[in-house]
């Protein structure tokens, strides 16, 4: 007796969404809407959605500014937000397959990813209702004999959010959640390829209870919607995650009132293998590490440094699990990588393989697109390595945002950690051995905001959402997550008193 496999189900298709602004669902005013379509089949349409016009965006700000001054939200009592936020953790929860299947069609990563992505959202919201009644001030006694000191806890104030398509979901929580737990006021703008998800998050904040004006979704172009925000004088904030090429824009444009800004940018993350460690789970970790999303990952391992003794058994070992990896539809569970987010992605991926191949890099896996079986209407790449890669190299050097590894080789620990540094970004790395002395000393000593050891970008071992997260170089401004991230959405008061 044989058992037909169960049907792949269908991604999401056919939604409509609106502009939230100022707790009402409104059309843009030029009536003008996008779309966007599966990056796995392009003939489905996910979502149509609002192109928003520089008046749409003003009027959302107009929104948050008075939510904020009216104290509705800012003056509350932080149980009060605390209660917001974990009736929206808990409604992430109960929508939990529906909002993953969501944020599979959009981004178009394996719905066993968006899973993780969806849960750990909730993860966010919740730790944060935590936080939002733990904000605490300090008292001074000991200035002088006389007079007493108070050091306060606020709101920034009106926040511009604008985040990437990668983790559309869990990059915006990281934002809204210790925003709202510190009774700021948001305008956020989702990229435009992944607007879906942020829409669900508008509707689920509005429905636990968050006051008109405190959460406002805009979609639109950068150019327009991300622009006026950054420039605003009625925004106090702008909190970016991108490209760093992106984030000088948003830098200059804030300048102009001299707001506050924390940006988390792009990477060139060093994974370094040495000849102690246990090979085996290099190996699977590493996979996770560089083709996760389908290497669209801001810290993705793309530098695999490999100590020479063991290069030739690692990187066969390596190849072997990626040459057997299920390439395909996001919906089918089966899958482990699914297509970039885009057209334009797909083109600068191979723009970048090509670049490879003319530094005369070894290609041993992958370097085309994915076609056959389905795949012909979908941006899939296969994954590609490279190996005997120079640091210098444009592969080596600028981040491909895609499923493209390369691997450098190293002799000396000294040389590893020369190889690391050499990168203008610093976000993060990894490095797997048995020996702890050598791997303390080497995650004192490289240039990132995160180091793992023995593992690679797993929400645990991050240690999401208690953790802060954030680069040096120019890898960004500021951290997010954990106490430091609830920071950046706080400004700090001080108090003298005459008691006399």
């Amino acid at each position: 007796m044989t058992t037909e496999a169960a049907p792949i189900p269908s991604a999401v298709s056919g939604k409509e969404y609106q502009l939230l602004i100022n707790g009402e669902w409104v059309p843009s005013s030029s009536g003008e809407t996008l779309e966007r379509r599966y990056p796995a089949n392009t003939d489905v349409v996910v979502a149509t959605f609002p192109s928003a016009t520089v008046e749409d965006t003003d009027k959302a700000i107009a929104a948050a500014r008075a939510a904020f001054d009216s104290g509705s939200w800012a003056k509350a009592p932080a149980r009060q937000r605390a209660d917001v936020l974990r009736k929206v953790a808990q409604t992430i929860r109960d929508e939990m397959q529906d909002l993953a299947k969501l944020l599979a069609s959009e981004v178009g990563k394996p719905v066993s990813e968006a899973g993780m992505e969806v849960a750990l959202t909730a993860d966010v919201f919740e730790y944060y209702a935590g936080l939002a009644m733990n904000i605490r001030g300090q008292a001074i006694s000991n200035i002088v004999d006389d007079a007493l000191g108070l050091i306060l806890k606020e709101p920034v104030g009106v926040v511009g959010i604008i985040t990437p398509w990668n983790f559309p979901m869990l990059l915006a929580t990281w934002k809204i959640a210790p925003a709202l737990a510190t009774g700021c006021t948001i305008v956020i703008k989702p990229a435009t390829y992944t607007p879906c998800t942020t829409f669900e998050l508008g509707r689920i904040i509005t429905e636990a209870g968050a006051p008109k004006g405190v959460f406002n979704v805009i979609t639109g172009s950068g150019k327009v919607v991300g622009d006026r925000l950054a420039a605003s004088v009625d925004v106090d904030k702008i909190a970016f995650t991108g490209s760093t090429e992106v984030g000088q824009s948003v830098m200059r444009a804030a300048a102009s009132n001299v707001k506050k800004i924390s940006l988390e940018l792009g990477g060139k993350s060093p994974n370094i293998i040495f000849a102690d460690a246990s090979l085996p789970n290099a190996v699977m970790g590493s996979l996770f590490g560089i083709y996760l999303n389908a290497g669209q990952v801001c810290q993705a391992g793309s530098r695999l440094l490999v100590e020479e003794s063991v290069h030739d058994q690692f990187v066969e070992m390596f190849s072997n699990f990626v040459g057997g990896m299920q390439i395909g539809d996001p919906m089918d569970p089966a899958t482990r990588m699914g297509p970039v987010v885009s057209a334009d992605q797909l083109n600068t991926v191979e723009t970048y393989v090509k670049a490879g191949q003319e530094e005369n890099a070894s290609l041993i896996l992958g370097g085309n697109r994915k076609t056959g079986d389905g795949l012909d209407k979908g941006y899939f790449f296969e994954p590609t390595i490279f190996d005997k890669v120079d640091n210098r190299m444009k592969i080596a050097q600028e981040e491909i945002f895609g499923p493209v590894l390369t691997i450098i080789p190293f002799s000396t620990p000294q040389e590893a950690l020369k190889i690391a540094n050499e990168s203008m970004y610093g976000l993060a790395a990894a490095v797997w051995t048995q020996d702890i002395d050598k791997a303390l000393k080497f995650a004192k000593n490289i240039r990132a905001g995160t180091v793992w050891i023995n593992s690679y970008h797993t929400a645990s071992a991050l240690g999401v959402p208690v953790m802060p997260f954030g680069g040096y170089k120019q890898s960004g401004i500021g951290r997010e997550l954990g106490l430091e991230g609830m920071e950046m959405f706080m400004e700090t008061k001080s108090i003298a008193i005459k008691l006399n």
